[in-house]
């Protein structure tokens, strides 16, 4: 089947911390395949950290061996106690947690990570990137969701990961901005709105019904708010032309399986290389394909 290779396509990549990772294993198999590069990419939260990179210039190689060899959360924290390891450090950190907690409006500034984001960015603004690219956010003073599209590339992806309670919101002017998916987790009406029809969309969500005694600890139950958020408002959405679902292989919190969460999305490529390579063709074969599956997420096993 036949490549365009001039096609214009934006790529959607959503939010779902570590398994977000998946999001680097599908650019890697891209780029094996010899797909053209999207000409817009639109993230949210770990979306828009990938996402953001691979418009700054980043090559998917580059963000492998940055997942794999320097991707350390708690290296680019700001508290001491969480670089401390053993029962002393947890008494530590849930100190130094509860703490901050009660005096700041998030567990962690953010300023460590904004500083390795600009660096990783080359300081670049929207106007500067290679690809254009764009994210979410939320406002939450006003109540509003946000797209982001001028300014810093690193200041925007640092909002749309501010994680609520974990994070705290960037403030820009008078809107304090947090985590995009808390309006929506892939927004695929980004990209329609830029004008885009061909629109791929990766989506590492992983909504399952749970037993209420597998939510155990505070953070299992403020993810699982976010992911029955995520699916209700999913249901409201458009949807892209294609969407790769990459959710299954891991939890959100699971960053020491990068390797396993990257080859997770290569994997799913070559599994669906047929579909995928129609929605990149030319000609009869590609264009039946595509009418098939519009509309139509393809769901992983």
């Amino acid at each position: 089947m036949k490549i365009n290779s001039n096609l214009k396509w934006a790529l959607v990549l959503s939010g779902g911390g570590a398994r977000g990772f998946a999001h680097i294993g599908i650019l890697n198999a891209f780029s094996a395949l010899g797909f053209p590069p999207p000409s817009l990419v639109v993230g949210t939260s770990m979306g828009a950290i990938v996402g953001g990179l691979y418009a700054c210039g980043m090559e998917s190689a580059d963000l492998t061996r940055f997942a794999l060899n320097e991707f350390d959360l708690r290296k680019h924290l700001d508290g001491f106690a969480y670089k401390l390891d053993g029962p002393l450090g947890k008494v530590v950190q849930t100190g130094q947690i509860l703490g901050n907690l009660a005096t700041r409006p998030g567990m962690d500034s953010g300023q460590r990570l904004l500083e390795l984001l600009e660096s990783l960015c080359g300081g670049k603004t929207f106007e500067e990137t290679r690809i254009p690219f764009r994210c979410n956010a939320v406002d939450i003073a006003e109540g509003r969701e946000v797209v982001l599209s001028s300014g810093s590339v690193a200041r925007a992806i640092r909002a749309s990961m501010s994680f609520p309670i974990f994070f705290e919101p960037l403030r820009e002017g008078d809107r304090l901005l947090v985590d995009g998916g808390l309006a929506n987790n892939l927004p695929v009406y980004i990209a329609r709105e830029a004008g885009y029809n061909r629109i791929l969309a990766v989506d590492v969500g992983d909504f399952k019904v749970r037993s209420a005694q597998s939510l155990r600890t505070g953070m299992e139950v403020l993810f699982r708010v976010f992911d029955v958020t995520f699916h209700i408002l999913k249901q409201r959405e458009k949807k892209a032309s294609y969407t790769i679902h990459a959710g299954g292989v891991a939890t959100p919190f699971s960053f020491s399986r990068a390797a396993a969460i990257i080859q997770f999305g290569e994997r799913l490529v070559r599994e669906q290389e047929k579909t995928i390579r129609a929605f990149f063709g030319v000609g009869p074969q590609a264009f039946f394909i595509r009418r098939r599956h519009r509309e139509y997420d393809v769901q992983a096993n």
